[in-house]
């Protein structure tokens, strides 16, 4: 089956989620970057330090299974965002407080167990909002979903400036603005119940996973995910290892996400001309190559521009197209828990294995040694990504 970007008839507007997607990713943008800072600027350990920043990946594990599952038997999708929302931003609060490590654990689990299940339900509501028999609009979709990495730009570039200047101790002010920029998007949101669909009881998560393909896609998903976390983590390291100025390092980063943004306000034009599966075995290979460069020739910063421009296809059109795969494969009320296992396997799991498996390959081997093993996960992530689209092939075909 091909992405299609069909002429959608007229709807309700789509700024609350352009507006969430912005806030949400204006809050990721400068807290996961920044937060390994603030707790060095509160006298932690290195150790304490990777415990506490390993918690977003940690609830990734379960969180957004568990409010897809509330969401998805309760229809209630938009009142769980508001839910979550407002007790992140209830919890953000209590940064103020000197809590102790204990303490600020627990604060710090509260407040991402309720911000990691909010994408999954946020992408279900607006996969549902631009989809039509023809399957989901990507232009549409693609010009919500760029308000996110503006967010993410804005604030990355914005909160760096600011505590070069002022310090880490407006950390906690950061976190609490962004978080209600979240909820006020969140209330200007649609609510509307999600109706039950007579085939939805039907349908199990449990037999849409028993699927083959369904299967080597997440397996497909995981082992990609994991390539692209080990640049997440350890690409700032091994440039500043190599010499390179934080400058520099800097706008590598920066490109990456403006080449992102110009695939999602392009990709109903380019989309199309592939199946979803198709995208995932290019995504794959592009990643293999991109990952390669890193590893080989990181000495040539044109080398590792190329391999950032990468970044379009290798993690914003494979964005896209599992948000549209899942969609397809997951209906009815399976949808949210279908997104949530996105979630869970692709930035969950595959979160906490590239922490742990990336520290222990860069101190045996060195940082380059981490670029390699990227290059053979997304081996076999392209690998996977085939297999599930050559499963997919006779069912398609007899759509």
């Amino acid at each position: 089956m091909r992405v299609r970007s069909p002429t959608v008839p007229a709807q309700a507007s789509l700024w609350p989620f352009a507006a969430l997607s912005a806030s949400y990713f204006a809050h990721v943008g400068f807290f996961n970057p920044y937060l390994p800072l603030w707790l060095n600027h509160l006298g932690l350990g290195l150790l304490t330090i990777g415990v506490l920043t390993s918690l977003p990946s940690a609830t990734r594990l379960f969180a957004p299974y568990l409010w897809a599952w509330l969401s998805d038997h309760t229809g209630h999708r938009v009142w769980l965002l508001r839910y979550c929302a407002l007790l992140a931003l209830l919890a953000s609060l209590a940064l103020w407080v000197e809590w102790g490590v204990v303490g600020l654990f627990a604060v710090l689990l509260l407040m991402f167990t309720h911000t990691s299940g909010m994408m999954p339900l946020s992408e279900t509501v607006l996969a549902q909002r631009v989809s039509t028999e023809a399957g989901i609009d990507v232009r549409r979709y693609g010009r919500v979903r760029v308000w996110g990495s503006l967010g993410f730009l804005v604030t990355v570039l914005l909160a760096g400036a600011w505590f070069e200047r002022h310090g880490m101790g407006s950390f906690p002010a950061w976190t609490a603005w962004t978080l209600l920029a979240v909820v006020v998007s969140v209330w200007f949101m649609p609510s509307v119940r999600e109706p039950r669909h007579a085939h939805a009881d039907a349908v199990s998560v449990r037999h849409v996973l028993a699927r083959p393909a369904v299967r080597w896609f997440f397996v497909s998903l995981f082992l990609h995910v994991l390539a692209h976390i080990f640049i997440y983590i350890f690409f700032s390291l091994y440039l500043h290892e190599l010499g390179y100025s934080k400058t520099t390092i800097g706008l590598l980063w920066a490109f990456a996400v403006v080449v992102e943004i110009g695939w999602f306000l392009t990709q109903g034009r380019w989309m199309p001309v592939l199946p979803l599966g198709g995208w995932l075995v290019l995504a794959g290979v592009v990643a293999v190559l991109r990952m390669w460069a890193t590893a080989a020739w990181p000495h040539w910063l044109g080398v590792l521009f190329l391999a950032q421009a990468a970044h379009a296809i290798t993690f914003a059109a494979h964005h896209s197209v599992c948000i549209a795969w899942v969609s397809q494969h997951f209906p009815g009320r399976t949808q949210a828990r279908g997104q949530a296992l996105y979630s869970v396997v692709g930035y969950g799991m595959a979160g906490v294995v590239a922490g742990l498996l990336g520290g222990w390959v860069s101190s045996r081997w060195g940082l380059s040694a981490v670029f390699w093993v990227a290059t053979g996960a997304a081996l076999l992530a392209t690998g996977a990504a085939w297999v599930s689209a050559r499963t997919c092939a006779p069912a398609l075909r007899g759509r």
